[in-house]
């Protein structure tokens, strides 16, 4: 637990979930993998609270990925089944999910795609003992046994993004604004180092609950107050609505730029055109990119769902990276034992909606995109390139 971080109910419920695994299931929580049949994989994705609205995204994607890996040959010959499972719920309950997807399910492999609190519950669950694929932006400097990192770290979208803001725009004072738990206290540390280092100061800084009844009116009274040049956002989904609705309502998007860190096509639908003035976000992934790949993938993806194709979002994309990960991942290791799927990380190059991903220290490098908000889309002003992920994990 890094020294910064409060301890709140998610967190200690985190940090339950040992306790909880070895309660229900005392030493057999054992690898158990079929010699033949399907290749399993517990889908830990968001379907309940306040990141529901990314569910079908991830879901949908993943389901591609899985079709387009089954008719490559599966997994060491094995169909890829999904096992699609809320972890969208308090972490300890989503730590007694992923008790039963590994005693009862046999899971071969799990894929994340949901916040921090919950990573944290479902290592202290898995114990390294099946591989585990955490696919969204997240906080970085986690290097626990057979995890392997997909998205976003600090000094790939938090570093650059502000180095912008800050030679580009002339901005010097920041205001922070997060849920709760530790991607967002952890993120905004590296921010707060970022921001000091280019000679710049921190006008306020606060946190709210996930989910809780945030109408945001008197956080951003005191951002009013503040008047500060740039709000950094880490708050996410329909929290990330709701502060951005207010802060519109108040009139400050006309003369505080917002930096978002989880900002993405589904979140900002729900902001609307009205309320989405001067405001940025940075990741890996745009639906609108106009990559060869991304095309090739969007086609795919209506190929496959037609009308009822879901909203394309770093936040889905991530999920089809990871069952592409999975499969070259085990292809290469020739089983899942840790020690075999580690050493196969090294330099591995898996498929993801951007084009080929190179895997080195159980990160990924990649391109960055700074957007500016244009009514409900996004239009990319920035493009960082092969950035480093400044992570490096043993293998």
């Amino acid at each position: 637990m890094p020294p910064f971080m409060t301890i709140d109910r998610r967190t200690m419920l985190a940090g339950m979930a040992g306790a909880l695994a070895a309660s229900i299931a005392p030493g057999t929580l054992r690898r158990a993998v079929a010699a033949e049949g399907e290749f399993k994989i517990g889908l830990l994705i968001p379907l309940s609270g306040p990141a529901a609205l990314f569910g079908p995204s991830n879901q949908g994607c993943a389901e591609l990925a899985a079709d387009e890996a089954n008719a490559a040959g599966g997994v060491l010959g094995r169909k890829i089944k999904l096992i699609p499972t809320d972890a969208g719920a308090a972490p300890a309950e989503v730590a007694k999910s992923v008790v039963r997807l590994m005693l009862e399910e046999k899971v071969d492999l799990v894929i994340g795609s949901h916040d921090s609190a919950v990573r944290q519950a479902v290592e202290a669950t898995v114990k390294g003992k099946v591989p585990y694929i955490y696919t969204p932006v997240y906080e970085g400097g986690d290097c626990t046994a057979n995890l392997y990192c997909l998205g976003e770290t600090p000094p790939q979208q938090i570093k650059p993004s502000i180095e912008f803001m800050m030679k580009e725009k002339g901005a010097k004072s920041f205001y922070l604004i997060g849920n709760d738990y530790v991607w967002a206290r952890n993120s905004n540390e590296a921010s707060k180092s970022y921001i000091a280092a280019g000679g710049g100061t921190i006008a306020g800084e606060e946190y709210v609950p996930l989910g809780a009844p945030n109408r945001f009116e008197e956080i951003v009274t005191r951002i009013k107050g503040a008047k500060p040049d740039v709000v950094l956002i880490t708050v996410i989904g329909a929290d990330n609505v709701n502060f951005n609705r207010a802060f519109a309502s108040f009139g400050l998007d006309k003369d505080i730029t917002r930096l978002a860190f989880l900002l993405e096509e589904n979140t900002l639908q729900g902001i609307g055109a009205e309320s989405s003035g001067n405001l940025y976000s940075c990741m890996a992934y745009f639906a609108n990119v106009g990559s060869e790949a991304n095309q090739k993938f969007k086609a795919a993806m209506k190929a496959k769902f037609g009308d009822k194709v879901p909203q394309l979002s770093t936040l889905g994309a991530d999920a089809y990276a990871g069952v592409h990960c999975a499969k070259a991942l085990v292809d290469k290791a020739g089983s899942t034992e840790a020690a075999a799927v580690a050493a196969a990380s090294q330099g591995l190059t898996f498929a993801t909606a951007g084009g080929p991903a190179t895997m080195t220290g159980r990160h990924v490098d990649k391109d960055m995109y700074l957007a500016m908000c244009r009514g409900t889309e996004f239009e990319v002003v920035k493009t960082f390139e092969k950035v480093a992920s400044g992570q490096s994990c043993p293998v």
